[in-house]
């Protein structure tokens, strides 16, 4: 019979593959999505391609088409009110994965308040999070607007993101801030994932660099801070 010592070094043993599995994996999937720099300009000498650095130039235009089908995302928000000129994300754009066009952020939500989750895909705690922001999406309607904005890091491979979505099974609308544009506007921490709650007056009630384990927890910063009762 094997001794105790022996035992306990065999399950230590398997414990550090295990972890350096794990690591391996997880470098693999961050170096995938790490952003390279954008393609060439245009041939010519003409003005730099209007998809620089956002889609994937390794994969075909059918593929991220299915991707995106597959994805079965909400539109992005829109929105036929004035911009507040206090608006955070006036004038400030982000590539929508549900159609792969530009959307005026500051167009798009004004006159309601908006919950803007910010994720990424090789963030593991945002995997379980996003499903609460979907559901929050879902049942606040028309009352608030609700957005995941993928980080810039990873932001520039839209079928790997659509995909993965595709994969947890989240339908939300989803923007991805190629640039950091997004980011920089409302001053948000470089930490993932992070929650900002704006006023319909386009201005920052909250910005919460946390992890939100329930709905119930959800909403009830929703409310007290944007007061609106999506309980």
């Amino acid at each position: 019979m094997r001794s105790g010592a022996t035992v306990k070094t065999m399950l230590a043993s398997s414990s550090v593959r295990a972890m350096i599995v794990f690591v391996v994996v997880m470098v693999a999937l961050i170096y995938a999505l790490w952003p390279r720099d954008g393609a060439a300009d245009t041939a010519g000498g003409g003005p730099p391609s209007s998809t620089r650095g956002v889609t994937d130039e390794a994969v075909p235009a059918s593929m991220l088409a299915q991707a995106r089908t597959e994805a079965a995302l909400p539109p992005c928000p829109r929105s036929t009110a004035p911009v507040p000129g206090g608006a955070a994300l006036k004038n400030v754009s982000a590539l929508c994965l549900a159609d792969g066009e530009r959307v005026d952020l500051g167009a798009a939500t004004a006159g309601r308040p908006t919950v803007i989750n910010l994720w990424a895909v090789w963030c593991l705690p945002c995997r379980r999070e996003l499903p609460l922001f979907a559901e929050l999406s879902e049942r606040a309607g028309d009352r608030l607007d609700v957005l995941a904005v993928h980080a810039r890091d990873g932001g520039a491979k839209p079928y790997a993101i659509l995909k993965f979505l595709t994969e947890v099974g989240v339908r939300l609308p989803t923007v991805t801030d190629v640039d950091g544009s997004v980011a920089a506007a409302l001053a948000a921490p470089r930490v993932f994932p992070s929650t900002l709650l704006l006023r319909a007056d386009g201005t920052v009630a909250a910005t919460l660099p946390r992890v939100f384990d329930s709905y119930d927890d959800l909403a009830s910063v929703v409310e007290k801070e944007l007061g609106v009762d999506v309980s």
